[in-house]
């Protein structure tokens, strides 16, 4: 296989699996061997994402035959034996003038890199597709449930506006907070889902799969807190102990996390309260300051403001109605059993379906369970299932049969089972929430799970502009480069990684800002997943921007997950086609550690 159609190979699915797009283009500058920029055949404009990329000016990789100088390669082979050729001769044969070796080795590596990338690699990926964490078969499942709040239902930013306002009057007029706090209005694109705030800190931050902070992105008020404070605070290390992180349900002791799409307003109030007591010099204690957000957020849910805001103005509130009347309508008439599972009551969820549906919205479910009290559900065998009439008023028999048409409220996962026999793969839930939603139906009972993640059409946006797909190819390569010459340690080699190392966190900072300038991806703490997209592949089998994405594939698709090399396996990464090497030691050149 040549080296082009192997990265091709290697690309597609990076791809699929890690969100990662390559564009045949090039652009701004190039350090020389003299720690000067000259011009580049690969590197990132200047300008936004949808910025311009410059003509490639260098010349090619492979020079023209002459004396002294290398054969042509091979036809259809593009830069393998050159790059055979570095692999085997780099640690026998690199020049005295080690600093003029290693930025030669860094633009050669710029104009292969250059080449490796094919013609509009990623521009399939898009927001409307389902991504696979499991392997699953539509043929195979049966019966489809759902939750309501953004699954079925879909809301407008306009919603978080109006919580956060809301409990911000709340902090004032019910803990009597000074009225300061007014002055801040909600900041549409501060947080971030699934981030990490420490209670008794204060601080809020994104910590990746490993309990480690991403540096940069850790927040006291509305100002970023220095890397440098961040390790005093953490006493010399950005790791989270286990017994400090969140529990399962992403409620710890000392640290809670934010799973859901509605925790996005508290993140921002308890940000601008922390910011109002900092600025004015208020002495204040984190930890009231976290339960009494936290108690103005829930009063908003628990006193019904949400429900009567969505009520009064569905087309306001309620995104693509029409799109869930169609999928109900595609899956009913295959054949498949519908139920739903919703914490929300019962008058706000039928408003909501009748604007969406229309009045026999019932007719397509063949159970449904109001106020179910999840994640509790899943778990406890205590609360029995109850009646509700047609006016909503709760009915006093015993619940022998879970019947069309009927309206029922809490109830158990336990008695569910039993009564409908829906058990195992054959049964495929939705919701947004990973732990409330998916984690106990996955873990426990064996359900295939999908979770709905709006952010994916924000996300994959940024993912396959030109400008973030140039950088991040070249991050990759540079990161395999800088991995493959750290051995030279004489004080111009280290000079020269120290450049390089300054140039890869610039490069790190900038993707992070293309997604979110406080906080980056959701999905990704620069190299590594984040503590949210680990608890994503854990517990959901497949994922997707909303409900609407199962209209493009047919009722027998399988979904097959995208296989990821593990460290120690033989498909190659991008960083190891640029540099013509595999992650194996080089014991020639680590020959002098021993």
């Amino acid at each position: 296989m040549s080296l082009k159609v192997a990265a091709t190979s290697l690309t597609r699915t990076l791809c699929s699996g890690g969100g990662q797009k390559f564009n045949h283009a090039c652009g701004a500058s190039l350090r020389g061997h003299n720690g000067t920029k000259a011009a580049s055949s690969f590197s990132v404009s200047s300008g936004g994402a949808s910025g311009d990329m410059q003509s490639c000016s260098e010349p090619p990789l492979r020079p023209a035959k002459a004396t002294g100088q290398r054969a042509e390669e091979p036809k259809g082979v593009p830069g393998v034996a050159g790059a055979r050729r570095r692999a085997s001769t780099s640690s026998t044969a690199a020049p005295m003038d080690r600093k003029a070796y290693m930025w030669a080795r860094y633009a050669d590596l710029r104009r292969l890199v250059h080449e490796l990338i094919p013609p509009g690699a990623c521009k399939s990926l898009s927001s409307s597709a389902i991504y696979a964490n499991n392997e699953v078969s539509l043929a195979e499942v049966d019966i489809y449930g759902f939750d309501y709040d953004y699954t079925l239902a879909l809301y407008s930013n306009a919603l978080n506006n109006m919580i956060y306002n809301t409990a911000r009057d709340f902090l004032i007029e019910h803990f009597k907070y000074p009225e300061g706090i007014l002055k801040y209005d909600y900041i549409p694109n501060f947080a971030a889902r699934g981030l990490h705030y420490d209670i008794q800190k204060g601080l809020l931050m994104k910590i990746d799969a490993f309990h480690y902070i991403q540096p940069g992105t850790v927040y006291r008020g509305l100002k970023p807190v220095p890397d440098e404070e961040v390790l005093k605070l953490y006493g010399g290390t950005f790791h989270i102990p286990l017994q400090q992180d969140s529990g399962f349900y992403g409620k710890g002791p000392k640290v809670k996390q934010f799973m859901d799409i509605f925790s996005i307003p508290e993140m921002t109030l308890l940000a601008v309260a922390n910011d109002f007591f900092i600025s004015n010099d208020i002495d204040y204690d984190p930890v009231h300051l976290s339960k009494d957000v936290s108690e103005a957020i829930g009063m908003v849910h628990l006193k019904g403001f949400m429900y009567k805001w969505i009520m009064q103005d569905l087309d306001k509130f309620i995104l693509r109605g029409e799109e869930t009347d169609a999928v109900l309508h595609r899956l009913v008439s295959h054949g498949k059993k519908l139920f739903l599972i919703t914490n929300s009551p019962f008058s706000f969820v039928d408003k909501g379906m009748t604007h969406m549906v229309g009045k026999e919205w019932r007719d397509f479910f063949d159970v449904i369970i109001v106020q179910a009290d999840k994640p509790h559900f899943f778990t406890d065998c205590v609360k029995p299932f109850r009646r509700l009439d047609g006016n909503g008023d709760l009915r006093w028999e015993k619940i022998s049969s879970l019947d069309k048409g009927q309206i029922y409220k809490q109830g158990n996962l336990v008695d569910f089972l039993r009564l409908t026999g829906w058990r195992g793969s054959k049964v495929l839930y939705f919701g947004d929430h990973l732990y409330s939603d998916l984690a106990d139906l996955t873990l426990r009972h064996g359900w295939r799970t999908g979770a709905i993640v709006p952010e994916l059409e924000q996300e994959t946006k940024v993912v396959s502009t030109e400008r973030y797909s140039v950088s991040l190819t070249w991050l990759q390569a540079l990161t395999g480069l800088m991995e493959r010459l750290q051995t030279h340690r004489d004080p111009d080699s280290k000079q020269v990684l120290e450049e390089w190392q300054k140039e890869r966190e610039e490069l790190r900072v900038m993707t992070k800002n293309l997604f979110n300038p406080q906080f980056g991806s959701i999905f990704r703490t620069c190299h590594n997943p984040t503590y949210f997209s680990r608890r994503l592949s854990r517990f959901s089998d497949l994922y997707m921007a909303s409900l609407s994405c199962l209209l493009n594939y047919d009722l027998s698709y399988t979904f097959y997950p995208r296989r990821t090399p593990l460290q120690h396996e033989a498909p190659l990464w991008m960083d190891q086609l640029c540099t013509g090497c595999m992650k194996t030691p080089f014991l020639e050149e680590m020959a002098q550690i021993r």
